[in-house]
């Protein structure tokens, strides 16, 4: 505490503030979190993983509008509080269309097609409308539709498809991360607090799945556990615990040479309580660093997952299945289909690194 009277909290929130990066990319990163939890409140798509798609309209450019002729709703359709976190499960049936014609009892339109000559004409009646009205049906089920970002190649929005995928980048950074932490100070806290043996074995587990390649693990929990969303979540949080626990293994061994520690044992006190109520909490510095760090690496091996088919499973957008799926297009002409998931990536892990080098320099309060 020394000569300014503060707690050593107080000095690195007061560094870290002023850490200009530091606090941008939090805002940032507080700023998707929002954006993943009410992607549906935002996302133009809102069918649930905003699957809604018309081969017709497919691979279209960023600000592409068509008309879109919608059909009524379904009575029975559920309007729970619900829906505007899981999306829409029975939405709205409407088609692309490039032209109507409204007579006395039927509605005749032209489906959407880039070659206007071969436009396949279709014929309702009004009374598939719950108004006959020609005036309010041109009002309530004839609307342009804009896409800000375009479509990909199965005629989705980009827009939405980027949004709600956001939920899979940021809840694998929060499971995997979080796995590895219980993990990783777990037998990285046993091993520095009891040394001998039980250290030599923790360490020997370490080395072993460290000489191991991380993709290449991740890959074979994953065909073990299954393809899925929490599978992926869990093979990524068992092959981060390493560094964890070499850490607090580390940050351990020299705690516990410490005074209060000795004081702790004369006291009584079992070693339970010695080491996660005195020890730890006086380790998390550099924990908390290195999380911000796995946060970032669990996103990429993800996202290398996904381009390899065993991440996120259709029809769950996530960024890397986006990368997967529109790849090609960077060569044939559409580079922003899959840019467009690769920048957000970018931008996140890009966050995640700026904050774990802010917080490293703010935690580092010995060289105030």
């Amino acid at each position: 505490m020394g000569k300014t009277g503060k707690s050593l909290t107080s000095l690195a929130l007061q560094k870290f503030r002023k850490n200009f990066w530091g606090v941008l990319s939090l805002v940032f990163i507080v700023l998707l979190l929002f954006i993943s939890i009410f992607a549906y409140i935002l996302a133009p798509d809102k069918t649930q993983n905003a699957n809604w798609g018309d081969l017709s309209i497919h691979s279209k450019s960023p600000g592409f509008t068509v008309t879109m002729l919608h059909f009524p709703a379904n009575e029975n359709e559920s309007a729970g509080f619900a829906k505007y976190f899981t999306g829409e499960t029975n939405p709205e049936v409407k088609v692309p269309i490039l032209k109507y014609q409204i007579s006395k009892d039927s509605l005749t339109y032209f489906e959407y097609t880039d070659e206007p000559s071969l436009a396949v004409s279709k014929t309702i009646p009004l009374s598939d409308f719950k108004t006959t009205d020609k005036a309010t049906i041109e009002k309530e089920y004839i609307r342009n539709q804009k896409f800000l970002l375009g479509t990909d190649s199965q005629g989705r929005d980009l827009l939405s498809r980027l949004l709600v995928g956001s939920r899979v980048s940021i809840a694998i950074g929060f499971v995997a991360v979080f796995i590895s932490l219980v993990v990783g100070i777990f037998f990285g806290a046993i091993a520095g607090y009891y040394g001998g043996k039980v250290d030599a074995f923790v360490m020997w587990l370490v080395n072993i799945i460290w000489s191991i390649p991380t993709l290449l693990l991740v890959i074979a929990i994953t065909l073990a556990l299954g393809k899925g969303f929490w599978q992926v979540f869990v093979a990524v949080g068992l092959t981060m615990w390493v560094e964890v626990a070499r850490v607090v293994r580390g940050q351990v061994m020299s705690i516990k040479q410490m005074q209060f520690v000795t004081a702790a044992r004369a006291l009584g006190y079992n070693n339970r309580r010695i080491i996660f109520n005195h020890i730890l909490p006086n380790s998390m510095a550099p924990v908390i660093v290195i999380s911000a760090a796995n946060f970032a690496s669990a996103i990429l091996v993800e996202s290398g997952l996904s381009f390899l088919g065993l991440g996120a499973q259709p029809p769950i957008p996530s960024w890397g299945g986006m990368i997967k799926d529109h790849y090609n297009y960077i060569i044939l002409g559409k580079p922003y289909l899959a840019l467009a998931p690769g920048i957000a990536m970018l931008l996140l892990v890009l966050a995640f690194m700026m904050v774990g080098n802010a917080l490293r320099d703010a935690l580092d309060v010995k060289s105030e």
